[in-house]
């Protein structure tokens, strides 16, 4: 476990964000390594079907992994104020409420899959192939729900290294797989479905065998579960705006996403390629927010709010650098990065259109989310999601829909950037006013921490 409460402030937060950001890394591989496999042997159908498939996986889940960082901002908090009782009992309300969510949304998702894809305007000839990815995928939720709660309470105890080792076993085992199911095998677009879910799964149950046997604190276990209904309501109070923050921007895609669609399945392809690119790009920056808002969170709840700006400042200097250096390449390189995914030189032109588009502004966007790291970290995360969904809903979606009906897919394409310069500012505006600092959960003096 780390204490991020002393220390070099930019060390600490790029010590801690590294593991996740090379987790994360390897976590989007495995939708990079379905998307290459299956655009280059399955055809343009196929990939336009995982991509259609996609933001529908992303808002079943959404709402919950966002509640999950309730959960994490007080573990962090109370783990910063040395409380190792609160830390247990944060932990057993958090697995409770993951595992009985994850069996009723697979359940809902499963039911309701051919609704939803018709419902967004998915062409006929993809439907089939994104209902049988789509299902597969859902099936495999409660252990996607499993992995981001270890996740979460290692990360909310200062330990960001753990997850890693584990991701990278999975992703592994999800490329053999999905070159075995595919490729040898022959099972279509339901093989790289299976590859996931199988490595999905690995990473979750590798974790808790491993932690199981190493740490009394964060042991998981279906016996002696405590669920605090304190700990539940505050973490539903912090949790639950990022999580319908998160469920509205993944409703908000999946809406970009029925305007895309009605333009035919090379535009829905190249769409999904590129905001696979777009979403390893910004990697960086989510891991350092992620990190950041741990840092923020001990720091708040040790008492020590003079180390947040230095923190925050620190956080925006390596976020500068890395995010020029991603947008320089995908700017310089955009042909060879599409090709990648696909020999449809249609669906290529198309994907080096957006990307000369949004890629010349991801800083605007990875700043808005350190930004945000901050508030979430001090608990508040209520003017987060408004701003977020002022961007998206009434910024990115009108302007898609009407732009889209002079410019064609291209005025899809400028909504995104236009929508990123509002949040940014606003986040800017909301961080200078300095009201989040009054959100802190644990306002006591921090008592001596014994681990059990």
């Amino acid at each position: 476990m780390k204490d991020l409460t002393v220390g070099k402030e930019s060390s600490l937060i790029l010590q801690f964000a590294w593991p996740m950001l090379l987790g994360n890394a390897f976590q989007q591989l495995y939708n990079i390594v379905d998307s290459v496999i299956v655009g280059n042997y399955l055809g343009k159908e196929a990939l336009a079907a995982v991509g259609a498939s996609t933001p529908i996986i992303f808002t079943l889940i959404s709402l919950i992994i966002g509640f999950s960082m309730g959960f994490t901002v007080i573990i962090s908090q109370y783990f910063g104020a040395k409380n190792t009782n609160m830390v247990r009992r944060a932990i057993d309300t958090m697995n409770i409420f993951l595992f009985f969510s994850s069996i009723l949304i697979t359940i809902i998702g499963i039911y309701f899959t051919e609704t939803i894809l018709k419902f967004i305007n998915t062409p006929a000839d993809i439907l089939p192939q994104a209902a049988t990815y789509l299902k597969i995928y859902i099936g495999g939720l409660i252990f996607i729900f499993g992995y981001n709660g270890v996740a979460a309470t290692l990360r909310g105890m200062g330990d960001s290294k753990t997850p890693l080792y584990f991701l990278i076993l999975s992703t592994v085992l999800n490329i053999i797989l999905v070159l075995l199911f595919v490729i040898v095998f022959k099972w279509g677009i339901a093989g790289a479905a299976i590859a996931t879910v199988i490595a999905q799964g690995s990473a979750f149950i590798t974790s808790v065998f491993y932690l199981n046997k190493t740490h009394k604190l964060i042991r998981f276990s279906f016996q002696n579960l405590n669920f605090d209904k304190f700990i539940f309501k505050k973490s539903f109070l912090i949790g639950f705006p990022s999580g319908l923050q998160m469920t509205f921007v993944s409703l908000g895609m999946i809406a970009l996403l029925s305007i895309v669609n009605t333009f035919g399945t090379d535009v829905i392809a190249a769409y999904s390629v590129a905001i696979r690119i777009d979403s390893f790009a910004s990697l960086p920056a989510m891991n350092l927010a992620m990190a950041l808002s741990s840092f923020v969170g001990q720091n708040m709840g040790a008492g020590k709010t003079d180390r947040v700006k230095s923190g925050y400042v620190a956080t925006l200097k390596m976020n500068l650098i890395i995010t020029l250096i991603l947008s320089s390449i995908i700017l310089i390189f955009p042909g060879w990065i599409m090709k990648a995914f696909s020999p449809d030189i249609n669906i290529i032109n198309i994907g080096k259109e957006y990307l000369y588009v949004v890629a010349a502004f991801y800083l605007v966007f990875t700043t808005m989310f350190i930004n945000m790291g901050v508030m979430r970290g001090a608990g508040d995360t209520i003017i987060p999601m408004f701003i977020t969904l002022f961007s998206l809903w009434l910024i990115r979606i009108p302007l898609a829909w009407l732009l889209s009906k002079y410019f064609g897919y291209q005025g899809i394409w400028w909504s995104i950037p236009l929508a990123w310069i509002s949040g940014m500012t606003l986040t800017y505006i909301y961080y200078k006013s300095g009201k989040w600092k009054n959100k802190a959960i644990v306002k006591t003096k921090p008592v001596e921490f014994i681990e059990s």
